[in-house]
């Protein structure tokens, strides 16, 4: 019984990742490596996501576009 308790704290713990999502968590590349960046201008939002965040145009436009972008 107290081997199946470890387990499955362990588990639990384990399921509980502190760590944040890295990807488009931050806005600090794109206000780097853009002067007068718009989140919400689509051509900018991609570039920033293709060389901050090393995306493709596919996923890059979808993230964009669900972010708000036009």
């Amino acid at each position: 019984m107290r081997l199946l308790a470890m387990i499955l704290f362990a588990l639990l713990t384990a399921a509980c990742n502190q760590e944040q999502d890295v990807t488009g968590s931050t806005p600090l590349c794109p206000m780097r490596n853009y002067s007068s960046y718009n989140p919400r201008d689509m051509n900018q939002c991609v570039a920033a996501c293709k060389s901050c965040d090393h995306g493709n145009t596919v996923t890059c436009t979808t993230a964009c576009t669900l972010h708000g972008a036009r």
